[in-house]
């Protein structure tokens, strides 16, 4: 039996490295077991290698609250495969207990009443003492960052996210990738990078006139008497998903034949263990496993999936750590010539209640946080409802959102986009700006206002669809689906491109969606330069205002089949 001290850990042995299915090696925890810092932090040393890994914090400082999905859909290949199991077929698949800490950090199922028993969860300088913890035990541990993480705060938007840089540097990370990192522009992002002590890696970035990379591909260390070569992956699919105008003369792209040649460049160069730095999402490094070769680890981001255990792929691992600082990942590795004999992993949740902050990172965290102390901690309104995002198709956050626009902005129906980013309210919560920020903050927030035929609307949702649903994950770009106000719609996600989305009808009138006739749409973080309207927090701090508290109906609008 696995003791209490492996809370939340799985050791694979030599003979088993590359045919475990890493499911179902996470103890079992009898239900309102009072937690320790030691309990979560406690780990067997192994092998002569550590990484930890963290991803997607998203600008979050402090802790917050995050609800897992509630529906995560996987297709072809994927179906039925974690991470696209959620809630109790998550618990039954990973051998959890309902009720449990785990089942808490990991599932949605009764996530307000196990929210006020477990606390928040997150913030850095909890981070913090979790990496003085396991460098003390493994002094050259090596901390690499999964990227979006200069983005998604009130403070990291008036700074340009230099709070996040400030604090994640006193966390001295030993590499990084991105994605969200671009929407500060190009002379922002080269700006912070040329300041870092730490390489900015991504292989497939590229120079769009020159064709030539524009950044570090990866980076060489050597640690526990091996060659570690640490590869960054940055998200694929920048110029289609954010605003290329950006970032103008970069390309991006899975680059799949680059990854083997740059795999193959540092197996030359003596590479004894190959780890992949991705924000590729997490079925698109699902297929990159099984086509490249020589990767021994890959960390993977973007799709903000959290799993208690590895995933294999032939003999590649895949490793998820979650989002908002939720979890940070210690992977223990036994390299000997060459060979990746062993590991012993541990996800470990961040219990801010449990897990004492580490003062110095505090108190930096308050220093940067100070000046707008004020504005973060306004209360605009309150919530009778559970605010989150997360689902492939609805999240009560984006619906707060969509009858924001739609009553601001005077439209019939309104469009959110399906972002994974932003943490959750409890019913009761008091709407802070920092919460409504947390939910909206970018660079391009215009909340626009125009007129849409059916047709061009169902041409929108078709598209969105197929970057979700699309059986091959090269042509998914690891978002949920557009979240849409005053208008309900039947999807079949095992149909192809284009046949998708049936059924559209006007949920005010009960009418169908006529192709031919024109309707008010309002919505926001159009990827189109010069896009004009207030920006999406001023529309949604006002609308919260006039409520004063917020209800939110359960949102039944959407028909899914074929899953």
């Amino acid at each position: 039996m696995i003791s209490r001290r492996d809370f939340l850990q799985a050791t694979v042995a030599a003979s088993a490295v590359y045919g475990a299915s890493g499911v179902g090696n996470w103890s079992r925890l009898a239900a309102q077991q009072v937690l320790t810092q030691d309990d979560l932090l406690g780990f067997d040393t192994y092998g002569n290698i550590t990484l930890i890994h963290v991803t997607d914090i998203h600008g979050q400082m402090k802790p917050i609250w995050f609800r897992e999905p509630e529906i995560n859909l996987g297709v072809g290949a994927a179906t039925g495969l974690p991470p696209h199991v959620t809630g109790a077929d998550f618990l039954k698949m990973f051998n959890l207990t309902p009720g449990t800490p785990e089942a808490y950090a990991l599932t949605y199922q009764d996530f307000s009443a196990l929210a006020k028993t477990y606390g928040r969860m997150g913030g850095l300088d909890r981070v913090a003492t979790i990496l003085n913890h396991i460098r003390a035990d493994r002094p050259d541990a090596l901390l690499l960052d999964g990227g979006d993480t200069w983005h998604g705060s009130y403070t990291c938007f008036k700074t340009d996210a230099q709070d996040m840089v400030n604090v994640m540097n006193a966390l001295k990370p030993d590499a990084m990738t991105s994605h969200w990192e671009f929407t500060l522009g190009i002379d922002r992002v080269n700006e912070i990078v040329e300041s870092l002590d730490f390489p900015f890696l991504g292989a497939n970035i590229f120079d769009a006139e020159w064709d030539e990379p524009a950044y570090e591909p990866y980076k060489m260390f050597e640690r526990g008497g091996a060659k570690i070569a640490v590869i960054g992956q940055a998200f694929p699919y920048m110029p289609i998903a954010n605003p290329k105008w950006m970032f103008p003369g970069l390309s991006f792209g899975v680059r799949e034949e680059r990854m083997a040649e740059v795999v193959q460049e540092v197996r030359d160069a003596g590479a004894d263990l190959v780890v992949l730095l991705s924000h590729n999402g997490f079925d698109v490094d699902r297929k990159m496993a099984g086509q490249v070769d020589g990767i021994d680890v890959i960390l993977t981001g973007h799709t903000h999936d959290a799993l208690s255990e590895p995933v294999m792929v032939g003999k590649t691992m895949l490793i998820a750590s979650g989002s908002n600082g939720k979890f940070v990942t210690r992977l223990d590795l036994d390299v000997q010539n060459g060979q990746l004999m062993g590991f012993r992993h541990k996800l470990i949740p961040v219990f801010a209640d449990v897990i004492e902050a580490d003062k110095d990172v505090a108190a930096l965290i308050d220093a940067e946080r100070a000046p707008y102390e004020a504005e973060l901690s306004e209360v605009l309104g309150h919530t009778d409802s559970l605010l989150y995002r997360r689902g492939n198709f609805n999240g009560t956050w984006d619906d707060l959102i969509c009858n924001a626009l739609i009553d601001e902005r005077e439209a019939d129906i309104a469009m959110s986009p399906g972002f994974r980013w932003g943490p959750s309210l409890i019913p009761g919560d008091a709407i802070t700006r920092e919460d409504l920020f947390n939910a909206t903050s970018m660079t391009y927030p215009n909340a626009y206002r125009s007129e849409m035929t059916g047709e061009t609307i169902q041409i929108i949702l078709e598209d969105v669809a197929d970057n979700l649903f699309n059986p091959d994950p090269y042509y998914q770009q690891g978002g949920d689906m557009v979240r849409v106000g005053g208008m309900g719609y039947h999807i079949d996600i095992s149909k192809p491109q284009g046949s998708r989305i049936t059924n559209m009808t006007l949920l005010k009138t009960g009418e169908s969606i006529d192709p031919s006739k024109t309707y008010v749409v309002s919505g926001w973080a159009s990827v189109n330069e010069g896009t004009e309207g207030p920006p999406i927090w001023d529309v949604v701090e006002s609308y919260i205002k006039r409520q004063g508290t917020i209800t939110i109906d359960p949102n039944k609008s959407v028909k899914v089949t074929g899953a």
